[in-house]
């Protein structure tokens, strides 16, 4: 069976190794190359084709957003996953418009990164409860960081009554089974139902489906 091939970036070599001995220790996740920078970090992803980068935001030269950026734009298929000790709104939100597919805080569990691993390297979005709980008060603050645009109404026009409903639960933080029970659905339906919205929106996966819902204001807090 295909392992989940990793790219671990980060400037400081012990993080590293933690990383390399968390991961490995499991028989579905391989670590392909590691990176002391953003630069090394493009151009591994490039060359190395994995299927998860674990993105550090601050590395000298080019930063973890950055490289970000640069990946996300290749191409290549890796999705990234922010780690990092900074708790800092600014960094989430530049990480999620550059296309990061999650974002962790490091003093989490060994088992929550192997979990976030799996979970991006299936095609799936994760942020933290307590990051999705700031970005809905981020959005609805005055002057807050990614709020104010007007509804883009000629994607949204495309969705369904259906697709609308699970994008508002998206929104909110829903998994596909909260979705599916709340809904009556089956997850196989959920699961196709959320496709199709995130390519009538033009977002590669959840979690920016969820920052173009509260940048359109498809949605508001407390809805």
């Amino acid at each position: 069976m295909t392992g989940i091939r990793v790219l671990l970036a980060d400037d400081h070599h012990l993080v590293r190794t933690g990383f390399r001995v968390i991961l490995e220790t499991e028989d579905d996740i391989a670590v392909v190359g590691e990176a002391a920078d953003g630069r090394q970090a493009v151009d591994l992803a490039v060359r190395e084709r994995p299927d998860v980068v674990l993105m550090d935001v601050e590395m000298p030269g080019v930063d973890g957003l950055e490289a970000t950026r640069r990946i996300v734009a290749a191409g290549t298929g890796p999705a990234v996953l922010i780690l990092t000790t900074f708790d800092r709104d600014d960094y989430l939100f530049a990480a999620l418009q550059a296309g990061a597919s999650g974002f962790l805080l490091k003093n989490g569990t060994p088992e929550a990164l192997v979990d976030a691993v799996r979970v991006v390297a299936r095609g799936d979005a994760l942020l933290a409860p307590e990051i999705t709980r700031r970005v809905i008060a981020t959005f609805v603050r005055p002057g807050g960081t990614a709020g104010g645009r007007r509804t883009d109404s000629a994607r949204l026009s495309e969705l369904t009554p259906r697709e609308h409903e699970v994008l508002v639960l998206l929104a909110g933080g829903a998994t596909n089974a909260e979705i599916a029970a709340t809904l009556v659905l089956g997850e196989a339906t959920v699961k196709t139902h959320v496709s199709r919205v995130l390519a009538k929106l033009g977002v590669r996966d959840r979690t920016q489906a969820v920052v173009y819902a509260y940048e359109h204001r498809v949605v508001t807090p407390g809805r």
